[in-house]
């Protein structure tokens, strides 16, 4: 009888693939925090913002709307450095890293009770008082969103130029964020392999994220975009990334060159390549939280309310899957290909830069419509509100006639 061999019959690179099936409960936890971003911020925040705001308000407020999150972000960054340094306290044997988890977890369920009181507070006292709010508007936020399927998700991309470059900016955005984060925080586990350290540095990273978003959003965000128009504030996130991306990249790529000049710093090629990784998604995030969000959504406001609605409801699907998956299907089977991530991120960097480079021309392209659809709602609006006004006028004429 011959012995079974121990050989893989898989290549190496299928190795992650295989601990995600593995470990599919962390898997699954892992793909729900995900959303939580990606549905409760995106989604359902910014949609019902879209709905309650006018253009002229959302050129001033759009860039402030993010503000909330990012001071959260001051005070969430200590809580995660606290609840992962809390192993020094815990007797021997026990699980650090679970109790800090679930602390965690505690902290989003808490908080998540807070949105839905504000969310039903804010209809029940604001959008009802006509001093706030048009009760007109009203019937229109009960309007079903309608229910699209990739297939006509695509298609009604197709049929609008406008759309599909507003879906090319957002996909353009969640691939390249995709394939910056997962390469920076490749090396960052490399460098803290312990979860509770890795947690602890995420935990500073958020804080400086968050001080840095804040500043950006008082000082740059609502400044540029009304100084400058939608055109460059849309810009200059895939210029950042663009720029943050070459240098973090052509680090990673030609450390090994610089071996004499890092230690003459008296540090190591990983850690600088952790700290160029860090400086670099401290600078993405921070300009898509002041400037990316605010002019993604400002786009859809001159649309008539069936694209509104239908676009949005497209580029959710679209983008959603698109987006950050298309990010992870391709770096999966580079990996699957090339055997490790080290491996692939020369071809990731090419990638990356291609992508913003498709961002770019798709946010110059929109620029023009999104010009030319503002142009057109309000002078429609100063049309409406001088048709309202002549048959007064006249009126109070025939009066005095009289």
């Amino acid at each position: 009888m011959q012995p079974i061999s121990s050989k893989p019959f898989l290549p190496a690179g299928f190795s992650g693939l295989v601990a995600l099936f593995r470990n599919w409960t962390y898997a699954l936890f892992y793909i729900m925090s995900e959303l939580w971003g990606s549905v409760a911020i995106s989604l359902l925040f910014w949609g019902f913002a879209n709905d309650i705001t006018k253009v002229g308000e959302s050129k001033r407020f759009y860039a402030l709307f993010g503000l909330g999150a990012n001071v959260a972000m001051l005070f969430s960054g200590p809580a995660i450095i606290h609840f992962s340094n809390i192993r020094s306290k815990l007797p021997a044997g026990a699980d650090a890293w679970g109790i800090t988890l679930n602390y965690m977890v505690g902290m989003v369920f808490l908080s998540g009770l807070i949105i839905m009181g504000i969310y039903w507070w804010i209809n029940r006292n604001v959008l009802t008082d006509a001093k706030l709010y048009d009760p007109a508007e009203k019937q229109r936020l009960k309007k079903e969103k309608p229910k699209m399927s990739l297939k006509e998700s695509f298609l009604f991309l197709a049929r609008s130029k406008y759309i599909a470059c507003l879906a090319i900016i957002v996909i353009g955005y969640g691939v390249a964020i995709n394939l910056v984060e997962v390469t920076w925080k490749g090396q960052l586990k490399l460098q803290y392999p312990n979860p509770n350290d890795y947690q602890a540095f995420m935990g500073y990273f958020s804080t400086i994220t968050g001080i840095a978003t804040i500043l950006m959003m008082l000082f740059v965000g609502g400044n540029v975009i009304r100084r400058f128009g939608w055109k460059v504030g849309a810009l200059i996130t895939p210029v950042v990334l663009l720029i943050t991306g070459v240098g973090f990249f052509s680090f990673v790529i030609f450390r090994d060159s610089l071996t004499a000049f890092i230690a003459m710093l008296g540090t190591t090629p990983l850690m600088l390549a952790v700290v160029f990784g860090t400086a670099q998604n401290i600078m993405s995030k921070s300009s898509k939280y002041s400037l990316f969000d605010p002019t993604k959504e400002m786009a859809y406001i001159p649309l008539d309310q069936e694209s509104k609605v239908k676009g949005k409801a497209a580029i959710d699907v679209v983008g959603a899957r698109l987006g950050k998956s298309g990010g992870s299907l391709v770096q999966q089977g580079l990996i699957i290909a090339c055997g490790s991530l080290g491996a692939i991120t020369p071809y990731v960097g090419g990638i990356l830069f291609v992508i913003i480079a498709a961002w770019l021309i798709a946010a110059s392209s929109l620029s023009k419509k999104f010009q030319q659809l503002t142009a057109e709602k309000e002078e429609q609006a100063k049309t409406s509100a001088s048709d309202r006004t002549e048959p007064v006028s006249k009126s109070t004429a025939s009066v005095t006639t009289s």
